[in-house]
């Protein structure tokens, strides 16, 4: 935690994703803070990739890489959810699971 803390405030990010695992859904805000644009980009997020795009269950907040940034710097930040069925997800699901990545950190890139 200290080590992506420091890192964050070393590299001062327009935005942050945090990939994991499962459910294929897009999670955009955090405690009915909503960043300006982080809604429409989620939109493009979820059209590019097929994954749902939803708030973020109040039992899940409070304790993500991307509710703190929100929180902080008032910046856009992601959780995507990949794959779906029983953690691990299984090997098989990795063509899959970048084929819906891939565009989102693309159209993350684009100013």
């Amino acid at each position: 935690s200290q080590a992506l803390y420091d890192y964050t405030e070393r590299v001062d990010p327009a935005l942050v994703i945090a990939w994991h695992s499962q459910g294929e859904v897009i999670y955009w805000q955090y405690g009915g803070i909503e960043v300006p644009g982080a809604r429409e980009l989620a939109e493009r997020f979820a059209e590019v990739s097929g994954y749902t795009l939803a708030d973020t269950p109040y039992a899940s907040s409070f304790a993500g890489y991307k509710d703190w940034f929100i929180q902080s710097y008032r910046r856009p930040g992601f959780t995507i959810e990949v794959g779906t069925g029983t953690n691990p997800l299984p090997l098989e699901q990795f063509e899959d699971i970048y084929r819906a990545s891939l565009p989102i950190l693309l159209e993350a890139a684009m100013p």
